[in-house]
């Protein structure tokens, strides 16, 4: 989707910005965004890091029996 922006593009968005939020705010809004980014990939990285060791250790789980049949209604009280 961005790939096709080009240069002009990202000028005429940096000059919509400067308008928008002022000179002297921008860089205030790209710190903000920088940190965000920076804790969501450290949020992803101990996601991935604590979910890593539980599926190596856990064993697979034997397979359900097929001839079992599965009643999907809702038994009525007698």
């Amino acid at each position: 989707m961005f790939s096709t922006i080009g240069a002009p593009g990202i000028i005429l968005l940096v000059i919509v910005a400067l308008l928008l939020f002022g000179p002297n705010k921008l860089p205030e809004l790209g710190r903000a965004v920088g940190r965000t980014f920076r804790e969501f990939k450290e949020g992803t990285r101990d996601i991935i890091a604590d979910s890593e060791p539980a599926a190596k250790s856990e064993p697979a789980a034997p397979a359900a029996p097929q001839n079992t049949p599965v009643s999907l209604e809702k038994r009525q009280p007698e």
